[in-house]
């Protein structure tokens, strides 16, 4: 999909708008059960990652209830554990969850779980990753397109050295859906122009096991080979620039998500770029989902404008918003414009001076 970011909002706002008449009628009827039947599932992978207790739960909260005040939202976070979201989507059904929000942890391991919600009758709204069986709709960014541009940024970063050694690739865990899309696009840019030293995934998007793969592939590859690093994420980045730092490295290195610690990597030059995917208008289009599909009305063709396909083969309809990326030079005209942080909140006193010579400050 070709949209742009700003589409992507723009989107994201017509749909609340659309819902937010709906839900006003609805009131001003009194009847109220439109109201009362929205009962929402939210379930989210874990909390290691920054996003997801900051951004996408207070996010997709505050668009259901501006969409239906009487909303009743039960949240769930697995906690890394497929096991544990599985109980969790049984617990929701329990409680009558009409609509299932679902960032899966394997996507297809729920599968199951998916299949037995849609047996019972509940919609399942697939965000961020596409979990397998009967979903209902998906909502995510172009994830083949984040790792595209995560392989052409750490390509133009090498420049003259991108023949003169090797480079390490980080993919992100093998149960995530979207690190194999990251991988496929990053390979699509990458294959042929650079030797690849060493490859990894990493279970659980664990910072420290990035750590210690990159420590392993210095070890074994010696750190004047290695002229850069390929990141699907910037938790696994952390990791690695901590590895970087110890064997005295400071090489590209990519990232993703545009968590805060690796918006102050950049500035310092420790880390490249990374990948704002901007959580407001995912959050507001999957609520808005959730709430048509809780009232029992049909998606509107403009908020699922393609298919996507799942690994179990469904083709499911969706929405899938354009990445960007960020570097030292656009800071301010993208996660400082998009509200995503504050100045104050990325210029600390630790990099102030970084701060001033990005025009921060």
């Amino acid at each position: 999909m070709t949209r742009t970011l700003r589409s992507a909002i723009a989107l994201a706002g017509a749909a609340a708008l659309s819902l937010g008449v709906a839900a006003t009628s609805a009131t001003a009827l009194g009847a109220g059960s439109e109201k009362q039947d929205v009962k929402i599932g939210l379930l989210l992978p874990e909390s290691k990652t920054t996003r997801y207790e900051k951004f996408d739960r207070p996010y997709i909260e505050a668009k259901v209830k501006a969409l239906a005040p009487g909303a009743h939202i039960d949240y769930y976070n697995a906690a890394e554990s497929a096991t544990t979201q599985q109980q969790q989507v049984n617990t929701a059904l329990a409680k009558g969850d009409k609509v299932l929000i679902l960032d899966a942890v394997d996507a297809k391991s729920i599968q199951s779980s998916v299949q037995k919600a849609h047996d019972a009758g509940v919609k399942v709204v697939a965000y961020d990753r596409l979990a397998q069986g009967p979903v209902d709709a998906y909502v995510s960014y172009d994830n083949h397109k984040v790792g595209e541009l995560q392989g052409k940024a750490l390509l133009d970063a090498l420049g003259d050295k991108a023949k003169s050694g090797e480079i390490v690739m980080h993919n992100g865990s093998p149960t995530d859906p979207n690190a194999a899309e990251f991988k496929a696009g990053a390979h699509s840019v990458l294959d042929g122009k650079v030797k690849i030293g060493k490859e990894y995934d990493t279970p659980n998007w664990d910072p420290n096991n990035a750590n210690q793969q990159m420590s392993g592939a210095i070890a074994s590859l010696g750190k004047d080979k290695i002229v850069g690093v390929y990141s699907a994420n910037d938790g696994l980045a952390a990791g690695i620039s901590t590895a970087l730092k110890a064997a005295g490295l400071n090489v590209p290195l990519t990232g993703q998500d545009a968590q805060l610690d690796a918006i102050q990597r950049i500035l310092i030059g420790t880390q490249t770029i990374t990948i704002e995917k901007p959580y407001k208008p995912e959050a507001d289009i999957a609520a808005t989902m959730a709430v048509d599909l809780a009232q029992g009305k049909p998606l509107p063709s403009d908020l699922t404008p393609t298919t996507a396909t799942s690994g179990s083969g469904q083709k499911v309809p969706a929405t899938l918003l354009t990445p960007v990326v960020v570097n030292k030079g656009n800071i301010k005209d993208t996660v400082v414009k998009d509200g995503l942080y504050t100045v104050k909140e990325i210029c600390t006193p630790t990099y102030a001076a970084a701060c001033k010579d990005a025009g921060l400050e």
